[in-house]
């Protein structure tokens, strides 16, 4: 069973992060917040949007953090438009790339691996993988009658929601839920997993074994 570390070493600077977008960029200012008021040791040195209309574009923006749109419909092969995406990356000397609400699948590179990670708001394997985003993963939780739900934060692969899982937060469903009350829920707790995992990652803390991530003392 494969073994490594995503970082041998504590970083002993603000770690770079590429924050990678498709949407409002809610999860991209709870980071710039986070930063800001120094509960997060971070810089935020490129924004990639997929779409050229999102409203994270207008975040980044109002935060000034240069970003770059690549639509994946310009490109004539997941290959390519990983690629570009990445050596963006590479010229912004990023440490660890976030996939903030970021809805394209991605083609990892050997030099990337173990270096990406996702936010996802449900309890990984539960209501997770492609078309599961935004409000239909609330819903698809209150169809199914979970009692349960929460957030996922989680090494990216090849495959949409599939990664080692990092860290998880839950939250409960209530009988009165609706799809946006319960993802209003759900937010908070991505708001503290999510630098919690790039924490844990700047540490040099997690080791990855097979499917699994452990947290080293």
């Amino acid at each position: 069973m494969s073994r490594y570390r995503p970082l041998p070493a504590p970083l002993n600077r603000p770690i770079r992060l590429a924050v990678l977008i498709s949407g409002g960029g809610t999860t991209l200012v709870n980071l710039a917040e986070k930063i800001r008021n120094g509960t997060l040791n971070a810089q935020i040195p490129l924004v990639v949007a997929s779409r050229a209309d999102c409203g994270g574009i207008q975040r980044a923006a109002e935060w000034n953090l240069p970003c770059e749109v690549i639509q994946r419909k310009t490109f004539a092969s997941l290959d390519d438009f990983s690629s570009a995406i990445f050596d963006h990356c590479r010229r912004a000397d990023v440490d660890l790339v976030i996939c903030g609400g970021f809805l394209a699948l991605l083609k990892v590179p050997d030099d990337f691996h173990g270096r990406i990670i996702n936010i996802h708001p449900s309890l990984i394997p539960a209501f997770c993988g492609q078309g599961f985003h935004g409000t239909k993963v609330h819903q698809a939780a209150l169809d199914r009658g979970a009692k349960v739900s929460g957030c996922t934060v989680h090494f990216v692969d090849d495959e949409f929601d599939h990664g080692p899982i990092i860290v998880q937060k839950t939250v409960p469903v209530l009988d009165d839920d609706s799809a946006s009350t319960l993802a209003a829920r759900v937010f908070e707790q991505e708001c503290e997993a999510l630098p919690e995992a790039i924490r844990l990652f700047a540490s040099g803390k997690l080791e990855v074994e097979g499917s699994r991530v452990r947290v080293l003392q």
